[in-house]
């Protein structure tokens, strides 16, 4: 191999292997805006907002390649509609509705479970393999999640009660889990950025008609500036930015090394509730931490076979 082309392979990597642990961050904001978005906005309005943001700000990237995106969707139109329900109505407005009716412990307990889910998905329909060490990192992380989740006392978890509201977020992340894996499965002829803006196309227009009818069936709040500054940030950070960089770490690592982000996101969300909510962070998200960020590194450094 001439030396020239290892920088080449190395550095995609590399970079991938840091985006891994960037991205949790722009993710766990999804939680802050999602509390902060009670009373403000109903679930579905926030995420078209979020969604037809973030669709606005990957035009001017993708807008070169207008020609082979529109070739592209006439073969892939389906697969796009699909996951663009998938990843920004059913893990967007349906996991919004389900949270403003049950608890966080809840969302985290019901969560947690996804990565494991991807796993078996993957091994399933993909046919990727993970090594004994990286099957104990993910069992620890799991771990680490219950730990940050039951906020150090056990007997939280045997006595949580799950209502309606977390069936929408069961259906949530049930749809995350497809949407992780179908998204390597469903291969396309574009890029990630020109593929994820086709798909953020489909999930706007799932959207729509499902934001319409619900204005028509409940109540919705006035809209205030307090509103828009929340689509903004829903549509920019865990919009734009995550999906974005999520998509091209699936496509560059696969869907169960791509998994473990979830069980970063709760070390994330507290740091964040921190420093913008003001609420301190426990001994319980230490150890918790302790558990998750080294299983992480472990899971990122070997790849599935």
């Amino acid at each position: 191999m001439p030396a020239s082309s290892v920088p080449q392979a190395c550095v995609p990597n590399r970079f991938a292997l840091i985006l891994l642990w960037v991205t949790p961050a722009f993710w766990s904001s999804n939680y802050i805006i999602a509390r902060a978005s009670q009373g403000v906005l109903t679930g579905h309005s926030l995420a078209l907002g979020r969604w037809t943001v973030a669709l606005l700000l990957m035009l001017p990237g993708v807008w070169r390649s207008r020609q082979a995106m529109r070739e592209a969707a006439r073969d892939e139109w389906k697969q796009m509609l699909a996951l663009g329900a998938l990843g920004m109505w059913i893990c967007g407005a349906v996991l919004y509705i389900g949270g403003q009716r049950t608890s966080a412990t809840n969302i985290g307990l019901i969560y947690a479970a996804t990565p494991v889910g991807i796993a078996v998905l993957a091994s399933a329909w993909l046919h990727e393999r993970m090594a004994a060490r990286q099957k104990l990192a993910m069992g620890l992380a799991l771990l680490g999640v219950l730990l940050v989740v039951a906020q150090g006392e056990p007997m939280r978890i045997l006595q949580a009660r799950f209502g309606s509201g977390d069936l929408w977020v069961l259906v949530a992340a049930v749809g995350w889990v497809l949407y992780s894996v179908l998204l390597r499965q469903w291969r396309s002829r574009l890029g990630p950025r020109e593929r994820l803006a086709c798909i953020t196309l489909g999930g706007v227009l799932v959207l729509l008609p499902a934001t319409l009818l619900e204005w028509a069936l409940v109540p919705v709040p006035a809209f205030t500036p307090r509103a828009a500054l929340l689509i903004a940030a829903a549509g920019v950070l865990p919009g734009f930015i995550s999906y974005q960089a999520y998509a091209w770490l699936v496509d560059r690592l696969g869907p169960v090394r791509c998994s473990i982000i979830m069980y970063l996101s709760p070390v994330y969300a507290a740091f964040l509730a921190w420093g913008i909510l003001g609420e301190a962070p426990h001994w319980y998200h230490a150890a918790g931490a302790l558990l998750i960020l080294p299983s992480t590194w472990l899971v990122s450094r070997t790849g599935s076979r």
